[in-house]
């Protein structure tokens, strides 16, 4: 009974999330990422992995006024053809990780050696932190000072960052021609060097060459070149905490379609808690009126467009 249950609210909610995927998919930057969903296998006595996507549209670190929102979608793996499937509408800048999946979708492929930030249509923007985690990594397992001294010169980065947060485009890629560009340009100087001292199968090694491979330094670097670009995928990772606080509290996914449906209530619940408002009072909200909403204004009932009653009051009693 309560699966059917949460099937007919996922048929009622299913214009809304069609609405937030277009809504995402609309803005020039997105911040992608993946994370596991077990799902029960039947029949095999055991779960096999699915996997849920995020795709977040937050515009708020270069001023803009759109409300931030995210999109999770399903896919029962974590090939190449998923996030190709879901982006197939999308032009702009795409911020996500190193992982080879996402190659293709940027027109990479591991027989070229030369690297691009990717085709017209859709370009790479690499976290650095990721790359700062690997060198981070190395510090606290190696105490090497090489990777403390990696990791300060990306913390200078990111301080940058963090004194132009707000600013507009232009405002905010003027500060990153002038002060960050000399500060990568000398970092990457310093970890070539660096690197050629290193033994090249040792763990440091390996995490330098993540950074300064021709791979990927270009899609690093791709932020100081765009305004509304970003230096990490943060807004995607924390996307991405329901999912894992959620898991704590469920063993699986029933089906497929259970990560479907799983997928659409984190698209609504996450875009609730970007904008501060309650995700328990805005789902009753639109359960109240969507089965006779005009399928035409669906844009009103997005989170960002609801005005939900204030909570009332309990009443004072008065004194005898």
């Amino acid at each position: 009974m309560l699966a059917q249950w949460v099937r007919a609210g996922d048929e009622l909610l299913s214009p809304i999330v069609r609405a937030v995927r277009h809504y995402v998919l609309g803005g020039g930057h997105i911040h992608a990422d993946d994370t596991p969903l077990p799902v029960l296998d039947p029949g095999r006595g055991r779960t096999r992995t699915g996997y849920l996507w995020t795709y977040v549209r937050d515009e708020r670190g270069w001023g803009s006024q759109q409300p931030p929102a995210v999109w999770f979608e399903y896919a029962p793996g974590r090939g190449g053809e998923h996030p190709r499937e879901h982006l197939r509408d999308f032009r702009g800048v795409v911020h996500c990780d190193g992982y080879a999946g996402m190659n293709e979708l940027f027109g990479l492929f591991p027989h070229r050696r030369k690297s691009r930030a990717g085709p017209t249509r859709m370009k790479r923007s690499l976290c650095w932190s990721h790359a700062r985690r690997k060198l981070f990594e190395m510090f606290v397992a190696l105490n090497s000072p090489i990777a403390a001294e990696a990791v300060d010169r990306i913390d200078a980065l990111y301080d940058i960052e963090r004194e132009i947060r707000g600013l507009d485009p232009d405002a905010r890629l003027k500060e990153r021609k002038e002060r960050a560009i000399p500060l990568l340009d000398e970092l990457y100087r310093w970890l070539t060097g660096k690197l050629a001292r290193l033994p090249k199968s040792s763990p440091l090694a390996r995490a330098i060459r993540y950074t300064i491979k021709p791979q990927h330094w270009p899609a690093l670097t791709y932020y100081v070149t765009d305004g509304r670009a970003e230096m990490s995928n943060n807004a995607a990772e924390r996307s991405l905490r329901d999912v894992a606080l959620g898991r704590r509290s469920y063993l699986f996914a029933g089906s497929d379609a259970g990560g479907e449906r799983a997928a659409a209530m984190y698209s609504l619940i996450g875009c609730c808690k970007l904008i501060g408002i309650d995700p328990e009072a805005y789902l009753r909200y639109v359960f109240e009126r969507i089965a006779d909403h005009p399928i035409n204004r669906i844009q009103e009932l997005l989170p960002w467009n609801v005005r939900l009653p204030l909570p009332q009051e309990p009443a004072v009693k008065e004194a005898a």
